[in-house]
């Protein structure tokens, strides 16, 4: 089982702090460091100082990184057009010497759509753009000469396909999400990981078993929960306070509790076929709390 370390700074995180947190996951030996992909404060608080934007976080975090894979939990097919998202996404992949993974999904927020003059079409369409963004991001990057696409929402003419990423075939692209017929078809069609969101242990099996079933090669099956351990009840308390929620709740929605409760459940999570964990961390202020995980949780997998 790899950890990963999932953060949200559109509650409130400045590119510095970030910072602090990729090093403090690099020298804990969590396997990777991600990113929400939001431009407005979702869960509490006001998002002061207000939203960093995911790439170019991504881009100078390569520069100060050397191991830890990076990459979006998820970037949103509303904000970027494809073309130029493959080459960002190229780009930073080339900056990183070949670590990054690019999580892409439909968008949901209509929120900070409003906010910042995003268009924000129906359900159906989102999904639509996606998969042609799917389909041109990894077209781009896997073209030996130029490139042409026609949809029904984007058209490419004799594109020269370049940058190409580092790593052979383009970053490893991760699909998240439990729906039941279009979530699946995308992960098989186009993912090398099939991601489930805060969900329990079993909608998190039944999901990943979907996928299996739709899909005819091998997939990484990963999971996201919310993070808060403490060494004691005090120590867990003080954290859930932090982030707005209480043990009870986290230790029934998230992955809460002791470190030992952490390692049982993580486990559980394995059983069901996980073979990475996406932990969020609510709040980036606490690099003591990775200090905790790393040493006592991580150690024992």
């Amino acid at each position: 089982m790899l950890l990963r370390i999932f953060t949200e700074p559109q509650e409130g995180a400045t590119y510095d702090r970030l910072l602090q947190v990729a090093r403090r996951t690099e020298e804990c030996g969590f396997d990777a460091f991600f990113r929400s992909d939001h431009y407005q404060v979702i869960a509490r608080g006001d998002g002061m100082p207000g939203p960093t934007d995911a790439w170019l976080t991504l881009a100078a975090l390569a520069r100060e990184t050397s191991t830890i894979r990076l990459g979006t939990m998820v970037t949103s097919a509303t904000f970027r057009l494809p073309g130029p998202l493959a080459i960002s996404v190229a780009q930073v992949d080339q900056m990183s010497g070949g670590r990054v993974e690019l999580g892409l999904g439909a968008g949901w927020y209509e929120r900070e759509h409003a906010s910042y003059g995003i268009p924000f079409p129906p359900t159906a369409e989102r999904f639509a753009r996606l998969e042609e963004q799917l389909e041109i991001i990894t077209g781009l990057w896997r073209a030996p000469g130029p490139y042409s696409f026609s949809g029904e929402h984007y058209e490419l003419t004799d594109s020269p396909a370049l940058p190409k990423p580092v790593q052979d075939g383009g970053p490893p692209i991760i699909i998240g999400g439990v729906g039941r017929k279009k979530t699946p078809a995308l992960a098989a069609r186009f993912a090398a990981e099939y991601n489930v969101p805060f969900h329990s242990v079993d909608e998190t099996r039944e999901a990943f078993e979907r996928v299996r079933a739709a899909a005819s090669r091998d997939l990484v099956y990963s999971a996201a929960q919310v993070l808060c351990c403490g060494r004691d009840e005090a120590e867990l308390a003080r954290r859930a306070e932090a982030i707005g929620r209480s043990p009870e709740q986290l230790r029934t929605d998230g992955l809460a509790g002791t470190p030992s409760e952490l390692v049982d459940k993580i486990g559980q999570f394995a059983e069901a076929g996980a073979g990475r964990l996406y932990l969020q961390v609510l709040d980036p202020s606490d690099l003591d709390h990775l200090d905790l995980v790393a040493s006592e949780v991580l150690s024992q997998l």
